[in-house]
């Protein structure tokens, strides 16, 4: 640069260039000492509601792969009595199976019964006695339908409100919105048991939102946040000078041009150097009582049940951890926490792997729920069942089985989901189906209809809130969706 380049300079091009090489850490110190230097606000600075909320934080419980609910939790005697029989060509004519071969298809019956709960005699299987004495507070939707019959659309639009990949997860138009409570934990944390997740992060990202909204996924082995320790050879004290260049670096590169993702990236930053503090803590369960971890059965094993899908012996641990960790996550602050258990994918050996994965679920998800409401928190904490579609009243007969049907095909037109806490109104169900669970006979509900019901609990508006993205306004439920005013206390 020559001398009439430096009288022609303008600050935006002094300020471009100071930031270049080692040079910029020198006059970041500078422009620090003046004051002059201010980073971005927070994008995860906690804002208020639309309306007065119900919830301020959620616990999303996702049961991937298709949850059978004429097994678990919508009873059908009539299947018993047409077990084994054909359906009419009609229903079956116009519709598209995943594997099903229509033509030779059979009416498969649940072997397992069904049990009253609660005073309110919420009918769910006896499979799952845990959640069935939480029954009163929960409310039961037998009347979900989507349009996606395959795992990852169907995932997709259970988690972002679209079946296409970018869209931002639901966690994070949360965070969007609102905020997180927590300073020195992520507003929105993944946590995983079973299998890893069939549509990887595609679920738990921001989309076309700043990287700051998308879930943290926290790992069952080792350091739970990837790189949270300093390597090898890195002390606390030099961590802590890099990430403050990184800061003065980020913070004058944002003020010349603006980009919310390097706002995001600031805050990503300091929150990582907190994390190496409070993320130990939030993971040590040995404060709690010995009474807590065996209502959780932390100390479980699998009891000799296999499964070719649920995951091995340590599902049960690890998803009995996750759930314990979500009561204390959210007890910090943490606004919204996916716990993510797959597969419930059960083409074949239906009832052994349903038996497993009921097992894996059952006592954890009761004891959270209790505990949430022993603890004052239920009340405005929304807790959420949800799986990406149901299975088929028909059993599977796909030519590779040689003539043995065990299980169900994946089924989007009637299945069933629940809510409990943060102002859902429990102890009821909602929705019902026809004789055999293959339609919806009764009160229908999307999923965009399921989403605009929980923005709502939180004070959101479904329909006005957006995030504007290549000239578009976009909401998570895209241009449908209906709030679900049974499910409201």
């Amino acid at each position: 640069m020559d001398a009439q380049d430096i009288l022609t300079l303008t600050r935006r091009d002094f300020l471009v260039n100071a930031a270049r090489g080692v040079g910029g850490l020198a006059f970041a110190s500078l422009l620090g000492a003046e004051g002059l230097l201010a980073s971005p606000v927070n994008p995860l600075t906690p804002k208020p509601a639309q309306f007065m909320p119900r919830a301020k934080r959620c616990i999303f419980l996702y049961m991937e792969g298709g949850v059978s609910q004429v097994d678990l939790f919508d009873p059908k005697p009539k299947l018993k009595e047409l077990d084994g029989q054909k359906l009419p060509d009609s229903m079956t004519e116009k519709v598209r199976f995943a594997f099903l071969q229509k033509d030779t298809a059979k009416l498969l019956a649940s072997p397992h019964p069904f049990r009253r709960y609660g005073q309110s005699g919420m009918e769910m299987s006896g499979m799952l006695p845990h959640l069935g004495s939480c029954a009163d507070d929960i409310a039961l939707v037998r009347s979900m339908h989507t349009e996606a019959f395959n795992h990852h659309p169907g995932e997709l639009l259970m988690y972002t409100g679209s079946q296409l990949l970018g869209r931002p997860s639901i966690g994070s138009w949360v965070n969007y919105a609102l905020g997180s409570p927590s300073q020195n934990l992520p507003g929105y944390v993944v946590l995983t048991a079973g299998r890893v997740p069939s549509g990887g992060n595609t679920m738990f990202s921001s989309g076309f939102m700043p990287s700051c909204f998308g879930g943290v996924m926290f790992r069952s082995q080792g350091d739970p946040v990837q790189d949270l320790s300093n390597p090898p050879g890195v002390t606390a004290e030099m961590r802590h000078l890099g990430l403050d260049a990184l800061r003065d670096l980020n913070a004058m590169r944002h003020a010349v041009v603006g980009d919310p993702e390097i706002a995001s990236r600031i805050a990503s930053y300091e929150l990582a150097a907190r994390m190496q503090v409070s993320t130990p803590e939030l993971t040590d369960l040995s404060g709690e009582s010995s009474a807590t971890l065996e209502a959780y059965g932390v100390n479980r094993d699998a009891d000799g049940l296999k499964t070719q899908r649920g995951g091995g012996p340590d599902a049960f641990p690890t998803f009995a951890k996750n759930c314990l960790l979500a009561r204390r996550m959210v007890e910090r602050g943490v606004r919204f926490v996916a716990i993510h258990h797959a597969s419930w994918d059960h083409h074949n050996d239906l009832d052994s792997d349903l038996l497993f994965n009921c097992r894996v679920t059952d006592q954890p998800v009761g004891a959270l729920l209790k505990d949430l409401k022993q603890r004052g928190l239920l009340e405005d904490t929304l807790v959420v069942w949800a799986s990406e579609f149901g299975r088929t009243p028909l059993g599977e007969n796909r030519p590779s089985f040689n003539g043995r049907v065990s299980g169900r095909d994946h089924h989007p037109f009637a299945f069933s989901m629940w809510m409990a806490g943060g102002g859902v109104k429990g102890g009821q169900v909602i929705g019902e189906t026809d004789e055999i669970g293959w339609n919806i006979a009764r009160d229908p509900v999307h999923v965009n209809d399921f989403h605009a019901t929980m923005l709502h609990l939180f004070g959101l508006n479904h329909e006005q809130l957006t995030y504007r993205f290549q000239g578009r306004d976009y909401r998570l439920t895209d241009v449908a969706g209906r709030v679900v005013p049974q499910l409201l206390a």
